[in-house]
């Protein structure tokens, strides 16, 4: 991650902080430096944003990652049910698939 790169998302989330695209794009990268940083903005996008369904995967692996393992369980879960709605079959499969290998482990 640059430090240009950085300060342009977050130019950008700062400019229409409602947009969902912004908050994602600005917490992916936090993903790679700033874990919490992340998890606080994924965990926003999925509270204003829910029907923005890239995000439960990522928010439920960040919260695998940290060892919270029912709060992945349960974004994944919320996930599902909001890509069931939506239709939206890939994120759907890739909620489904990590859910099932969170359970099984």
């Amino acid at each position: 991650m640059t430090s240009a790169l950085l300060a342009q998302l977050q130019q950008d989330y700062e400019a229409n902080p409602n947009d969902a695209f912004n908050i994602y794009a600005l917490a992916t990268e936090y993903q790679k430096t700033d874990v919490q940083k992340a998890l606080e903005l994924f965990t926003l996008l999925v509270q204003k944003q829910p029907k923005y369904t890239a995000t439960y995967y990522h928010l439920g692996k960040l919260h695998e990652q940290l060892g919270n393992r029912d709060a992945a369980m349960a974004i994944y879960e919320k996930g599902i049910i909001e890509c069931t709605a939506q239709k939206a079959l890939h994120a759907l499969k890739e909620l489904g698939n990590a859910y099932n290998e969170l359970m099984f482990e």
